[in-house]
């Protein structure tokens, strides 16, 4: 079974309310209220609540105050409107993180994943005079339009634009896609050959970044990316045509539906799993432990996720040059199943 690698050591930053929450064992939400003042907290809960901001040198900035005490405790998310597993898991996360720590949520879900689109649906936020915005940006024509927001306003991106200098929390892509490629090289095939998902996705770019990164540390031909979506249908085309390449014993696809599809080709043209092919998937959306055989996939830690996005949000700092290039990485964790195995002899 792969392993995934600890994310490797944050840049230093200032002590954050998780942090508090942590040193005082309790929720960020009791922290919260705390530091509003709220009645209903026990007075050795807000003393040992006290004594942990006292003894990290917590201090709520600006941002972080008009969170916590501002008469408006909402939080604005724009959010494709999509019913793709990672979009929404990570929206229900957010909600659920924001609700818990007291806030409420507004979201704007636009239809279009563009500039155009998402410029408006910010600009609905800010009229709704919202304390924070949370956009989750997995195209590229949406970190685009994320540079005309004004920087006082304190705005996170999850899964965005790597490369953009704005506070970002999201699953690590790249790692997820070494750590598939590795597992499978660790089987015994020879190389490994990738069905990637648009190339207009950051998510896409990141995992096909992994699988190269992994070919070339182990020294392995680099196969050409099999161009897809991310359906099902383009997984079974790709999969098709590699059931007529012998040399194909190995596929990492972008994500469980293209896995989906590569397994009912492959089955289709009489080539089993693993014992001709193997196959790993990126999401383990939860029917995948379900199909045949079941599929080895990488799990992403959406609520650890959510959970990085608000405490940036929490803890953002107005001005250019102090947190916008903090960007949280979660790693995906490698679900073995019975998908993969030793290449045929």
């Amino acid at each position: 079974m792969g392993i995934a690698m600890e994310p490797g050591p944050r840049p230093q930053r200032a002590p954050s309310m998780f942090d508090v929450a942590r040193r005082a064992g309790v929720s960020h939400q009791t922290v919260s209220r705390v530091l509003n003042a709220h009645p209903n907290v026990r007075e050795s809960t807000r003393v040992r609540v006290r004594t942990a901001i006292e003894e990290l040198g917590y201090r709520p900035n600006r941002a972080a105050r008009t969170l916590v005490t501002g008469r408006d405790r909402v939080l604005g998310v724009v959010a494709p409107r999509s019913t793709l597993f990672g979009p929404v898991s990570l929206l229900a996360a957010f909600e659920e993180q924001a609700v818990g720590a007291g806030f409420g949520v507004s979201v704007v879900r636009v239809r279009e994943i563009d500039g155009g689109s998402v410029r408006q649906a910010v600009q609905r936020h800010l009229d709704g005079q919202v304390a924070g915005i949370v956009v989750i940006a997995p195209v590229a024509s949406v970190a685009e339009a994320l540079d005309t927001v004004p920087r006082d306003v304190p705005l996170v991106t999850v899964d965005g634009d790597p490369d953009q200098q704005l506070p970002m929390a999201t699953v690590d892509q790249v790692e997820g896609g070494r750590i598939a490629t590795e597992h499978l090289l660790a089987a015994g095939h020879a190389t490994v050959w990738h069905v990637a998902g648009p190339t207009d996705w950051f998510d896409a770019a990141g995992r096909a970044a992994g699988w190269v990164a992994a070919l070339h540390a182990a020294g392995a031909e680099v196969p050409p990316v099999m161009a897809a979506d991310w359906s099902a249908d383009a997984g079974y085309r790709a999969g098709e045509l590699m059931a007529r390449m012998p040399e194909v014993t190995a596929v990492f696809a972008a994500n469980d539906a293209l896995a989906t599809g590569l397994l009912h080709a492959f089955h289709d043209r009489g080539r089993s799993i693993p014992g001709d092919v193997s196959v790993v998937g990126f999401d383990d959306v939860p029917v995948s432990a379900h199909l045949i055989p079941p599929l080895t996939s990488l799990r992403a830690d959406f609520e650890a996720v959510a959970r990085e996005a608000l405490d940036l949000l929490l803890n953002h700092e107005a001005g250019p040059d102090v947190s916008q290039a903090v960007h949280r990485k979660i790693a995906p964790v490698l679900v073995s199943r019975d998908s993969v195995g030793p290449p045929p002899r």
